[in-house]
């Protein structure tokens, strides 16, 4: 249950962090001339599916299954 639970956590956290606005509507620091309300966003979405890859693991642990390769038995 703690890993479901974990889970449901990570996924929460982008939602969170993105629906808050203020933090990051500002343009300075800049990165590579671009502001930081775009590369902060543009950052997320590796963050966002590391946080999504995470939490499908935690999921199949907590459900005692694991990944499988094509072609092979289950």
């Amino acid at each position: 249950m703690r890993k479901m639970a974990l889970a449901g956590v990570l996924l929460v956290i982008p939602i969170v962090v993105l629906l808050w606005v203020p933090h990051y509507a500002k343009v300075e620091p800049k990165l590579f001339g671009f502001p930081f309300f775009f590369w902060y966003q543009f950052l997320w979405v590796f963050i966002c599916s590391a946080l999504t890859w995470t939490a499908y693991k935690l999921t199949l642990s907590a459900r005692g299954k694991t990944t499988h390769k094509v072609g092979e038995d289950r």
